[in-house]
């Protein structure tokens, strides 16, 4: 379980720093400022930051449920592997745009959660 918590984490690395900087390379003088003036930015680094603003909103229910797993000695891995994979097929949706399928991939990632919790009860 330890091991989905780090995918989990290695996630949202790649989501709040790594894709908004290669993102956001052409404003590196504004990267190494104080930031007192937001640059235009493209449109997709505007989905990938609305997209990681959204993984931060319901990755401490999913580290809450993987932590209270380990303790009660609940397998709850398979569905944990399931939230993750939802998530990064919803950055790529917000990413490139997909509307509908993005929606269908957050509903799904709810979903999972309350599964996960449902396992623990």
């Amino acid at each position: 379980m330890p091991d989905v918590i780090i995918y989990a984490l290695i996630l949202t690395l790649v989501q709040i720093w790594l894709l908004p900087f290669v993102l956001n390379r052409k404003n590196m003088a504004y990267m190494m400022s104080n930031r007192d003036q937001e640059p235009e930015v493209s449109l997709a680094l505007q989905r990938v930051r609305r997209a990681a603003t959204n993984l931060q909103e319901s990755l401490p229910a999913f580290l809450a449920l993987c932590l209270l797993a380990m303790q009660l000695n609940v397998d709850v891995s398979a569905a944990a592997m399931t939230w993750i994979g939802l998530r990064v097929i919803y950055l790529a949706c917000y990413g490139f745009g997909i509307a509908a399928l993005r929606s269908v991939t957050w509903i799904s990632s709810v979903v999972t959660l309350i599964y996960m919790a449902m396992l623990l009860a």
